[in-house]
């Protein structure tokens, strides 16, 4: 039998406090005595009954509860437990690839720097408990993460490593650190080397990996059919319509009661057209146009009227929010709606009577409004033409209904004119899109730019999503605005937008902060000066990056990168649920109804920004996955590109033309040791000084293409 250490009192108090320290960290958990020991690192004999005595005291003071026999956990009313969550914070983990994460705090009143070993058993997006470190003079807030309270997914997809004795899973998101591992009992009849759906099933305490299970096969890794699966099954975005909801579309008839035309307002013998890619199956907005007796012109912006054939707490409209948005992958469009409705019922095909709700301007041809109608109606579309038609007859003046098209783009011209003098901030991004074959392989990619015609139709639509927003939003008289969904963009941090003003200052360009009208002014100053030049790329990116992302609200706070102080999306309902709710509400209120509980939209308008969020990462996803895989036979091949990202581990660069980006690592530069000066973004060589900055044009050749982890390395080709 052991003897009992003699230990002087304060040793004693030290082993206490290190003991309920372990379970002030885990408050959800049982430990007994041995387990407790080890965390601490007493590991003789008589340091852990020694350990045992002491947890048995704090039990009898009540600092701790007994939660099943030997096993114990911290007391709720603890002083210590108390004062503890006085260092404690919650918030949502931001997992890096290395392993590292930042927690971003609930309040956001700042992140929390996690080091790769502090990172407990948490993984990307999960919300979670931080113990945070004493903070020090000049350094990040730090802390260790502690509890996991909520995962943010428990299912990923990846691909599967089976040996003789184990089975892991590789998850293709490289914000998972670690793998799963897969008993041979859970493998359901899955392969090595297969593409598969795993769900984690437990996280045992001493192990370093967490378990799981194969839930689906999605099959071979490289198939263009798996690889788009996997992409909506990593943001869980589903490929089909329940039963429900398929028989409830199918059900509705295609005809139009005789009594519900009668009800609206009658565009059908009015001009209308709509203008869309050449590619688009879906037509929710169309415009129209006639000349009034004044000599003004009336524009209508006339958008399908979801509303009328979606009906809350429906089988259809429950899953239209559950998606809350249509995914555009690279060669698929997964709809927010049925087939059904949005490709036939509510799209605006044209010789089709169709209905609406419309937002109808009387405008003269300097874009100045003079009258503004609201209201349910029904259209006739004339002619469905493509953005390139359209841009044809702008640039030539001729083609089917020119003259109608000058007066749509001269209107527009003079509504975006004024819109940048009230300081409206020009972003113009290039697209990139794809030729692929019947089998889905990338043959050739492009840009595709915003020109007029596409400018054409998005400023009637942004004066359709203003002017109803204000229609509800301005405050009238005494009474307060009803609640309504704003779609809203605040004012960049101060501290980003400080250090982008730092950063083009070097570069030779300036900008105004005296008001917002003044550094919107700037920044068009800015994308014009920069204009085809080598940086152009590289300043929009770091600008884009400097804005705050925009979102769905009830809290209007106006949109700042358009400059609007009220601003709803209100021109998409087909594809996007706020702009459904918008609908409904807008519609009530048109006919008096009392405002809607602003308690009851904030929640469905935080679950709509998030499900943009996930469709905008699983579009890029696809984007990327086309890009890796149409560099696959280029290996070897030279390409002239730019450098768009700087970081200790290399250069990222992006080829011109078709913006696939790969990273030249540091190691690779055999002509210096080159470091990160990462506050002017570029690398610069230890002995000789030479620099490589953010913009520079290069020349590379494709070394590797990992298409499984859609990366692609690079060589730097000496000039």
């Amino acid at each position: 039998m052991a003897k009992r250490q003699k230990i002087s009192g304060e040793e004693k108090t030290t082993l206490t406090n290190d003991i309920l320290q372990v379970y002030v960290q885990n408050p959800h958990s049982a430990l007994n005595y041995k387990q407790i020991a080890k965390r601490i690192g007493v590991e003789d004999r008589a340091g852990k009954d020694l350990v045992r005595l002491l947890i048995e005291e704090l039990y009898r003071n009540r600092e701790l509860v007994e939660a099943n026999r030997g096993k114990y956990r911290i007391n709720p009313e603890s002083q210590k437990y108390r004062k503890s969550l006085k260092t404690l914070i919650t918030g949502k983990v931001d997992m890096k690839q290395s392993g590292k994460a930042y927690v971003i705090q609930e309040d956001k009143s700042g992140d929390v720097f996690i080091q790769a070993g502090n990172t407990g058993k948490a993984l990307h997006g999960d919300e979670v408990r931080v113990s945070l470190f004493p903070l020090r003079k000049g350094r990040k807030l730090e802390g260790e993460i502690i509890e996991v309270l909520k995962r943010n997914k428990t299912q990923f997809v990846g691909i599967l490593a089976i040996t003789k004795n184990v089975a892991f899973f590789i998850p293709d998101n490289s914000t998972i650190p670690v793998d799963i591992f897969i008993p041979k009992e859970n493998l359901n009849g899955a392969r090595n080397g297969q593409k598969v759906i795993v769900s984690l099933t437990e996280w045992p305490e001493h192990a370093q990996n967490p378990f799981g299970q194969v839930i689906q096969v999605l099959g071979q890794p490289g198939d263009n059919q798996v690889e788009m699966e996997s992409i909506l099954a990593e943001f869980e975005f589903p490929v089909t319509f329940s039963k429900a909801a398929e028989k409830e579309a199918a059900a509705i008839p295609a005809e139009i009661p005789e009594r519900e035309i009668r009800s609206r307002k009658d565009f059908r013998k009015i001009f209308t057209i709509t203008i869309d890619p050449a590619d688009a199956k879906d037509f929710d907005d169309a415009i129209s146009l006639q000349r009034l007796p004044n000599g003004n012109w009336e524009v209508g912006v006339h958008i399908a009227d979801v509303s009328f054939y979606v009906k809350p707490g429906t089988a259809v409209d429950d899953e239209a929010f559950q998606r809350a948005t249509s995914v555009y992958l690279v060669d698929r469009v997964i709809p927010m709606l049925p087939e059904r409705l949005s490709n036939e019922l509510c799209s605006l095909q044209p010789h089709k009577d169709r209905l609406c709700f419309s937002a109808v301007f009387e405008l003269d041809e300097k874009g100045k409004l003079y009258n503004e109608w609201f209201g349910r109606s029904v259209i006739h579309s004339d002619r469905r033409f493509a953005y390139e038609e359209v841009q044809e007859i702008i640039e030539t003046e001729q083609g089917e209904y020119a003259s109608e098209i000058r007066v749509f783009n001269t209107i527009a011209t003079a509504l975006r004119t004024e819109r940048f003098k009230k300081g409206s901030i020009n972003f113009e991004t290039q697209e990139v899109r794809f030729k692929l074959d019947e089998q889905g392989k990338p043959l050739e990619i492009y840009l595709r730019e915003m020109k007029d015609a596409n400018k054409l139709i998005e400023d009637f639509m942004l004066l359709a999503n203003r002017r109803v927003a204000e229609r509800i939003g301005k405050r009238r008289g005494e009474k307060p605005p009803k609640t309504f969904v704003y779609r809203v963009h605040d004012t960049p941090s101060p501290e980003k937008l400080q250090a982008f003003i730092e950063f083009i200052k070097k570069l030779g360009y300036k900008m105004v902060l005296t008001s917002n009208k003044s550094l919107a002014q700037s920044f068009n100053n800015l994308f014009r000066d920069i204009k085809g030049t080598g940086t152009e790329t590289m300043i929009e990116t770091i600008a884009i990056r400097t804005m705050s992302k925009a979102y769905y609200s009830t809290q209007n706070i106006g949109h700042y990168g358009l400059a609007f102080p009220f601003y709803t999306h209100f021109t998409s309902p087909i594809r996007r649920y706020p702009d459904l709710m918008v609908h409904r509400i807008f519609q009530e209120y048109l006919h008096g109804a009392p405002s809607v509980k602003e308690a009851d939209y904030e929640p469905l308008c935080d679950h709509s920004s998030e499900m943009e969020r996930k469709a905008i990462d699983a579009e890029r996803m696809s984007v990327k996955y086309k890009q890796t895989e149409f560099m696959l036979d280029k290996v070897g091949q030279e390409f002239n590109g730019l450098i768009s990202g700087v970081s200790k581990w290399g250069l990222f660069v992006e080829i011109i033309g078709t913006k696939c980006e790969g990273m030249v690592r540091l190691r690779d530069l055999e002509d210096d040791f080159y470091y990160l000066d990462e506050e002017n973004f570029q690398v610069i060589g230890q002995r000789y000084g030479f620099q490589y900055k953010l913009g520079d044009k290069v020349t590379i050749r494709v070394k590797r293409i990992d298409l499984a982890r859609k990366q692609m390395d690079f060589h730097l080709v000496a000039s």
